[in-house]
């Protein structure tokens, strides 16, 4: 389950409420009249079932709530709720398979952020794999793998070129390829200083390193390896299972490539540094290849899901609620077949349904 916390302008919660109670999947609606400030408004509260949270963010944001209130959605580990059952078993599809396109985009955002936290992060792990290659210690190259923050950016490619955001794509780029030739810079600046202090050579560089040539040398299984690899990562980041991503991270040579490059760079090996070139490009082409195909097969799949089992997460075009047991929750009171409402009842003529002044309210119940 998502939790919603919507501020919405005073004049527009009638027509929120009614989006929320029309939409399937939604449920422990909650409205808190006049107690937002900044910006001012009431404060909305639902709970949705992921199945149903995207197109129930995206008609929100079709209405501008994020623009004249706000929209936040947290994840719900626990929740206990027969409400809560029946929401999620109205809701289309499988919670797992579904994609939060708006929470994907703000995630892989936040992560091709060209900042000096993200290039301090990748430099180190570039230096860490330096060490890994001159001391040919597969345990430092996996440590290596797992500091990078190299995913982050890739997967904001593959995200870019789903949802055709140009502006994400141009941010994931510049912090990957910045990063990466920044941290690479760093890298060849560093090997020169271990050389100088006599803890690097030439002579290991040089050596056969048996548990290391791989990085340098790449093959087909390069991009095979990446490319599964990338399937993995999206779909971790897809269902908010990010321990999946340590996996990803020690299964590809990213990191240890560049540094192999940088490190060849300081002693003029040529052949090397081409060679991690190379593998370095393969693992990031086969990332953002795998990656973007996932989103469009998850996309795809979803969109069909939905037509084939003909429920949509979204009001219906009376206001019914529609799930898989066809039922009907009306958003503005009970509506009944007949003559047109008679006009209220004027000033000067009685109405015999409200007690007068003098005569105190008899309880008597309203029609059911």
């Amino acid at each position: 389950m998502l939790h919603l916390r919507l501020i919405v302008p005073a004049d527009r919660t009638d027509e929120v409420v009614h989006l929320l109670e029309s939409t399937v999947g939604t449920t422990h609606l909650v409205v808190m009249s006049g107690v937002a400030r900044d910006p001012a408004g009431d404060m909305v509260l639902c709970d949705v079932a992921r199945e149903a949270g995207d197109d129930l963010i995206g008609a929100l944001r079709r209405l501008g709530i994020d623009k004249s209130g706000s929209i936040t959605v947290e994840n719900m580990d626990l929740t206990l709720s027969a409400h809560a059952d029946r929401a999620e078993e109205e809701a289309p599809g499988e919670g797992a398979d579904a994609v939060l396109w708006e929470e994907l985009t703000e995630a892989t955002h936040e992560e091709s952020t060209f900042s000096v936290t993200y290039v301090a992060f990748l430099a180190v792990a570039t230096m860490l794999a330096a060490c890994g290659v001159m001391l040919d210690n597969a345990i430092l190259i996996v440590g290596a793998m797992a500091v990078g923050p190299e995913f982050g950016p890739l997967a904001g490619i593959s995200t870019a070129l789903v949802q055709r955001a140009p502006r994400l794509a141009w941010r994931s780029l510049v912090a990957l390829i910045g990063g990466f030739a920044v941290a690479m810079i760093l890298t060849a600046g560093f090997a020169w200083l271990m050389d100088a202090s006599g803890l690097f050579n030439r002579s290991m560089i040089e050596a056969a390193r048996p548990n290391t040539a791989f990085i340098w040398k790449p093959d087909a299984m390069s991009f095979v390896v990446a490319f599964l690899a990338g399937i993995a990562g999206t779909l971790s980041l897809t269902s908010a299972k990010s321990g999946a991503l340590i996996g990803v991270a020690i299964s590809v040579t990213t990191v240890p490539a560049a540094a192999n490059a940088a490190v060849a760079f300081s002693y003029s090996d040529y052949s090397q540094m081409s060679g991690s070139t190379v593998q370095l490009l393969a693992n990031l082409g086969g990332i953002v290849v795998a990656g973007t195909l996932t989103l469009l097969v998850q996309k795809v799949l979803w969109a069909a899901r939905r037509r084939r089992t003909g429920r949509v997460a979204s009001p219906s075009a009376n206001g019914e609620r529609r799930g898989r047991h066809n039922r009907t929750r009306p958003t503005d009171g009970p509506v009944e077949p007949g003559p047109a409402k008679p006009a209220p009842a004027s000033a000067n003529q009685p109405n015999p349904d409200r007690p007068s002044p003098a005569q105190p309210a008899t309880g008597r119940p309203g029609p059911d």
